[in-house]
């Protein structure tokens, strides 16, 4: 039998697809390390690229324009990360009285514990005391290795970025170059397309996302210090950041200033951070996502969650951040090829409308079953 007349069955197809799938996922899986630092090293590239040109078109060596653009970009990361060392190194001094606050406020949780599920204090405190006991012996090791690990990590992924990047930026003709070779002549008008929507979606996402992390920050830390929170500028900042993780990120943010109040003033207050929380994330959602991040990249809500966990359980924190632009770049692949567009589809978030006939089913006449 000819090859090129052989059919598989539907079922071999599916696996095929699924296995296909799955030794995708395994090898994200286990190259992180080096995954994950060429992948922002990438969307830092392309975020640097138009600097990169203006400066060429100042008549300054390519060369010296990609290091020029470099330096600044580490300086600027370095300051942010000088920060939120002096700044912790700060908030750490008051590590004993949160202590001490936060020992009060789970002694009274205890007494109300006994209280109302009538369990002896002793039981509880045997209980805690036990926990606690066996979370050291077995964790307290692990926890100081995963520490050192993830410190290094990220020492290692700061030193070896900025290579990334000016490789990326400085043999970009050659990649341009090896892209046109791979596909034939009659596909590069699509994959100019593609190439093109991909650097202007990281491009504006990225700037958009800047943009609203920074407003969000402000109004935090405003909020905060009106309410006389301590440390209301680190803890707004850091509220940006985690806002960053979609859905996630928010719900991280919030819960921090929450405990800070409640160790350090009354516990209504903890309610009057979570009400300007609240407000702060009310005006982020209506009116700096759809204006600033959400009219960059068109994926609907429930696909965002879904990418959002798949990448928490694939690379961590970097992979929740990531989830979003890349699924993002994945539909306009699939938008410009006939057959995934229907999946492009089901990423996006044009919804049809719901009035409308979606399944077309065409009835047979009764001439055409008299006939048949």
């Amino acid at each position: 039998m000819d090859n090129a007349s052989l059919k598989l069955p539907v079922y071999l197809k599916i696996s095929q697809i699924f296995m296909g799938i799955a030794v995708f996922f395994f090898i994200l899986y286990i190259g992180q390390d080096i995954i994950i630092p060429l992948v922002f090293a990438i969307m830092i590239a392309i975020l640097l690229n138009p600097v990169i040109l203006f400066l060429c078109r100042m008549k300054v060596p390519r060369v010296l324009a990609i290091l020029f653009s470099l330096v600044v970009t580490m300086f600027l990361i370095s300051a942010i990360f000088y920060f939120f060392i002096t700044q912790i190194s700060l908030f750490s001094e008051s590590f004993p009285l949160f202590k001490q606050k936060f020992l009060g406020l789970f002694n009274d949780g205890e007494r109300w514990i006994s209280r109302t599920f009538n369990v002896s204090k002793w039981k509880v405190d045997a209980w805690v005391t036990k926990t606690r006991q066996e979370g050291m012996d077995n964790n307290g090791t692990v926890v100081i290795t995963s520490t050192v690990s993830t410190l290094s990590g990220v020492l290692m992924t700061f030193i070896i970025m900025p290579v990334y990047v000016f490789m990326i930026i400085y043999y970009k003709p050659l990649l341009l170059e090896f892209i046109a070779r791979l596909f034939p002549k009659n596909l590069h008008v699509v994959v100019v397309e593609i190439l093109t929507e991909t650097k202007r979606l990281i491009q504006s996402y990225l700037f958009g996302l800047l943009v609203e992390a920074a407003l969000v920050a402000a109004l935090n830390s405003i909020a905060l210090m009106i309410l006389g929170i301590q440390y209301a500028i680190l803890l707004g900042v850091i509220g940006a950041l985690l806002n960053v993780i979609p859905y996630i990120g928010g719900v991280v943010a919030v819960a921090l200033p929450m405990l800070l109040a409640l160790a350090s003033r009354q516990p209504i207050d903890a309610l009057y951070v979570l009400i300007a929380y609240l407000i702060v994330q009310f005006i982020d959602n209506n009116l700096f996502v759809p204006k600033i991040v959400a009219s960059k990249v068109k994926i609907n809500a429930l696909v965002s969650i879904i990418v959002v966990l798949v990448g928490n359980a694939l690379w961590g924190v970097p992979g929740m951040f990531l989830s979003i632009p890349i699924t993002a770049i994945v539909k306009v692949i699939f938008d410009r090829i006939g057959p995934l567009q229907p999946f492009g589809f089901l990423l996006g978030d044009n919804q049809p409308d719901i009035t409308r006939e979606i399944f077309v089913v065409r009835r047979r006449t009764k001439a055409a079953n008299i006939n048949k």
